[in-house]
């Protein structure tokens, strides 16, 4: 069984990151780069399957700068066997659909079973890439999964849903989006991470098409306003009441 698990370098969520001189993008400096945890949801679903199924394989694809190469070997060193980087030193500015294009068109030459994607990337949040891809490659997409059961060439997969849980079954091949709580991401052992550097890395020239949607400009949120102390005990309550009416106006 052939299995494509496509994933993200996206800024570490513990890194405190700043807007670029051109307003339109983050500023690399002092950067950590992880994979995006969502996605490393769904390489760990991928190799579980592997562990399960002989003579399976799992490739990691990703759009990205020659930095994201590291980001590949830390997913071949979690388990995964090859990996290829649509090398890209722009693809943080790309939009979800450009990043979809790309993605699928080597996922055409890939022809595997199954393609894991994460819910969304933890930077723009978009939550839009795996759906586009699966529409391009003509493919049944189910989203937001937090159980999969594999029954040769068909897959249920479980999703919560508002207000209930939701079961679906679906023939292979398909595409799956991977949600919090379908399992807890491995760490790379010492001998996974030596392994990975023997691994295969192809890096290849995307296939991009025009831009459909551009970031104009880049602003921080508002700061908010300092905290206020209106008194201690009970008798600070109607002063506080008085503020949460006439100035927050929450009530």
């Amino acid at each position: 069984m052939k299995i494509v698990v496509c994933i993200k370098r996206v800024p570490s969520t513990e890194t405190n990151v700043k807007i670029g001189s051109d307003n339109k993008s983050l500023d690399p400096i002092g950067v950590e780069y992880i994979m995006s945890p969502f996605d490393e949801i769904a390489l760990e679903e991928a190799l579980r399957i592997k562990e399960k199924v002989s003579e399976s394989e799992v490739t990691i694809l990703t759009l990205g700068p020659k930095e994201a190469s590291t980001t590949c070997r830390t997913g071949l060193a979690m388990g995964a066997d090859k990996a290829v980087l649509l090398k890209d030193d722009q693809a943080s500015q790309r939009d979800p659909f450009a990043v979809a294009s790309a993605l699928a068109a080597e996922l055409k030459t890939l022809n595997p079973d199954i393609i894991f994607f994460g819910k969304q990337a933890v930077d723009n949040d978009n939550n839009q890439v795996g759906a586009m891809a699966a529409h391009l490659l003509k493919l049944p997409f189910l989203s937001l999964i937090i159980k999969l059961e594999l029954a040769e060439k068909k897959v249920t997969v479980h999703r919560e849903v508002d207000g209930g849980h939701e079961i679906s079954e679906v023939d292979l091949p398909a595409v799956f989006s991977a949600q919090k709580g379908l399992n807890e991401p491995r760490y790379p052992a010492l001998k996974g991470i030596m392994a990975a550097k023997k691994k295969p890395l192809e890096e290849k020239t995307p296939q991009l098409p025009d831009a459909t949607l551009e970031t104009v400009k880049m602003e921080y949120p508002p700061s908010r306003p300092p905290g206020k102390i209106v008194g201690e005990g009970v008798e600070a309550i109607p002063e506080l009441v008085r503020l949460l009416k006439e100035e927050a106006k929450v009530i």
